[in-house]
């Protein structure tokens, strides 16, 4: 099996097991990032850390799970940055001063942040608003304790991150934390590319996760990894390309 397939078959398992399991919330676990029972809970334990305490701008994810993440950043006065659905519109700059607080909630789902955030749908837009992302959360559908992760299969988050540390604005050590239902957080190591991005931080709603001998982070955009295919329905990705040839 290769490790496409073998990714696949890992993911599946995971979904099959917090469906059976009962754990999962709507919009459910199957092709998703998962949103699950508990999902607040294991937010709440990340907002202790000193990465999180000392960010001022932070990078979530926009899958329900995080919604918990993306409004306690929003409630503590962060610059907050989205990326949008399959990256097609670049990013979303959330800025709570800007934002009437009764919107925070609003602000803090994909729909709402539309409405509300700044878009950033190029480079230069990226660098004129962002000087720097000082912590990132991330969606998971399996994590281990080496920091390993499996998103759902079609590697926007590590495209996220490529185009983030291109421009400058992110550095490949930041911390990133992903919050996972205990059932995601798998005993096993799990299959992993070049271009798969790690995590130091696992939380769960039971407990924190310090990953242990994380592995090497890519240095930006690896060129022989991107398909056509990202390549036609990702603008910024190619203007990322063209500005930062390797």
């Amino acid at each position: 099996m290769d490790r496409s397939n073998e990714k696949q078959a890992i993911r599946e398992r995971v979904w099959r097991l917090l469906e059976e399991k009962g754990v999962t919330l709507p919009p459910g676990a199957w092709g998703r990032i998962p949103n699950f029972r508990g999902a607040r809970e294991a937010a709440l334990r990340l907002f202790s850390l000193r990465e999180w305490q000392n960010s001022s701008t932070i990078k979530v994810n926009p899958d329900s799970p995080q919604r918990w993440v993306r409004l306690r950043a929003l409630e503590e006065g962060k610059l907050l940055l989205m990326p949008t659905p399959r990256l097609r519109s670049g990013f979303l700059l959330l800025d709570p001063s800007t934002i009437p607080r009764n919107l925070y909630r609003v602000g803090s789902t994909i729909k709402g942040a539309f409405r509300l955030a700044r878009p950033l749908a190029s480079i230069q837009d990226l660098v004129q608003h962002v000087e720097k992302i000082d912590f990132v959360v991330e969606g998971s559908v399996a994590v281990n304790r080496w920091g390993e992760r499996l998103g759902k299969g079609e590697g926007y988050g590590d495209l996220e991150f490529a185009i983030l540390v291109e421009a400058g604005i992110l550095d490949r050590e930041v911390a990133i934390a992903t919050t996972v239902h205990d059932l995601q957080v798998l005993p096993h190591r799990l299959p992993q590319e070049e271009h798969d991005v790690s995590v130091d931080i696992i939380s769960t709603p039971t407990r924190l996760i310090h990953a242990e001998n994380r592995g090497a982070r890519p240095p930006g955009i690896l060129p022989e990894k991107v398909t056509p295919e990202k390549l036609r329905e990702i603008p910024m990705l190619r203007e990322a390309l063209r500005l930062y040839k390797r």
